[in-house]
């Protein structure tokens, strides 16, 4: 009976508890009509905004303390490789190249239980993308934009990374 008692507590902290006492990522992508390259079309656009917008949310709940909150301003991408028709009929092919690195321009602000701890601007790129050896294995459409992302997360919030894997 005191366990179920003390359950119903805990519960009711966790559900009626703020919001703002978890961490969290707010994604924006400014301008994305007018981005380099983040698709041909409308829909394959909004495929690589989704896309990046989930990979940054898990980023942020595996980097981010509790009362974090990370807002990102997504101002460009330019997806690896290059767009290339083939000539006869419509496709989506894209060539990887060494000269066409992935590249996004975002802006960032981190704040806790809102008191600023850091912001910036930053162009992430990596001229060497091909060389990653996960890409290889990986049929994700947007490994090498995810990999950047990785990156970056891992050098603005060292030792941060909190490990929420299961241990059997």
């Amino acid at each position: 009976m005191r366990w179920n008692f003390s359950l119903a507590v805990v519960l009711a902290i966790v559900i009626l508890a703020p919001a703002s006492s978890f961490a969290g990522v707010q994604v924006r992508f400014i301008g994305s009509d007018r981005y380099t390259d983040a698709g041909s079309f409308e829909s394959s656009r909004a495929s690589t905004e989704a896309a990046l917008r989930a990979h940054l949310n898990r980023l942020g709940k595996r980097y981010l303390t509790p009362g974090q909150t990370l807002s990102i301003d997504v101002l460009d991408i330019d997806l690896a490789g290059q767009n290339e028709p083939l000539r006869f009929g419509p496709s989506d092919l894209r060539v990887m190249r060494g000269v066409t690195p992935p590249r996004i321009k975002l802006r960032y602000a981190l704040t806790e239980r809102g008191r600023h701890l850091r912001s910036g601007e930053e162009t992430l790129s990596d001229i060497n993308y091909q060389m990653n050896p996960s890409a290889h294995l990986s049929s994700d459409r947007y490994v090498y934009e995810k990999a950047l992302l990785d990156d970056w997360f891992g050098r603005i919030f060292p030792g941060r990374q909190i490990d929420r894997r299961h241990k059997f």
